[in-house]
């Protein structure tokens, strides 16, 4: 029996990367998981390799109507959630803010800030009522550049740090009925990509073998991370048997980056 054997999963941005690992393993785990991706293609694969186990929905988890339908579908389809895994993001690939016109910067900053932080406070108000009915758990995908700087541009890493925020102030609201936690990868071979309103939204870490060099070689393990190496972190927190008494913590996966800073 798996760690999360009859559990009812919904994963944003669960196509590609670190969500579509975690949506395989919850699977691998016992559970039943419900994808939100805007990539159709992407969520047609993932429901052939996973079958009946997985549903999925199509459309943009920055906008709070689809994520209303993608709890809406969870609960006609399976009458429950039990986890929420917020898992969408951007990129800025380092991009500093004085190398940025003023209009250039309006609407990065307003497509980072929409798809990296407000998809996450969409899923958080959607999945609440769900969650405390199940005694759930809500887990956000952090990264190493909620803890510091040089992990992105100023604009990544703002989103980045209001994510941990959100993870304490959560905690603290929502216990005990849900718990809340979060994961900090550190760099990881996905296809994350950049923002169309920096002309970079074709960019993507798993096409640059550059930067997939510079991750190994910051690391002290001495290897970039694949999206399965944090997969089994979600597992854990999102299992009430081993992670009973963990609310407000974010677990860093990033090879002891953060331990050499």
């Amino acid at each position: 029996m798996g760690w999360l054997e009859g559990q009812i999963a919904l994963i944003t941005g669960g196509g590609s990367g670190i969500g579509r690992a975690v949506a395989t393993r919850f699977l691998r785990e016992g559970a039943t998981v419900v994808v939100l991706d805007r990539d159709e293609e992407r969520l047609a694969s993932l429901e052939e390799e996973l079958g009946s186990g997985c549903a999925t929905i199509t459309g943009d988890a920055a906008n709070p109507d689809v994520v209303a339908r993608a709890v809406g579908l969870a609960m006609e389809r399976f009458g429950r959630i039990d986890a929420a895994i917020g898992n969408v993001g951007v990129f800025d690939w380092h991009k500093r803010l004085d190398r940025m016109t003023a209009a250039e910067l309006e609407k990065a900053a307003n497509e980072m800030v929409a798809i990296n932080l407000k998809s996450h406070l969409f899923l958080t108000r959607e999945a609440y009522g769900p969650l405390k009915a199940s005694g759930g758990s809500l887990i956000i995908t952090c990264s190493t550049a909620s803890f510091r700087g040089g992990g992105g541009g100023a604009l990544y890493t703002a989103t980045k740090f209001a994510l941990r925020g959100l993870v304490y102030q959560l905690a603290h609201e929502w216990a005990p009925e849900v718990r809340v936690n979060g994961v900090a990868p550190g760099g990881t071979v996905t296809s994350l990509s950049g923002l169309d309103a920096l002309g970079s939204a074709d960019r993507r870490v798993n096409g640059d073998e550059r930067i997939i060099s510079a991750i190994g070689s910051a690391t002290p393990l001495g290897f970039a991370a694949a999206p399965e190496d944090h997969a089994g972190l979600y597992v854990l927190l999102a299992s009430r048997e081993n992670s009973r008494g963990m609310t407000g913590s974010i677990i860093v996966s990033d090879g002891g980056l953060l331990a050499r800073i």
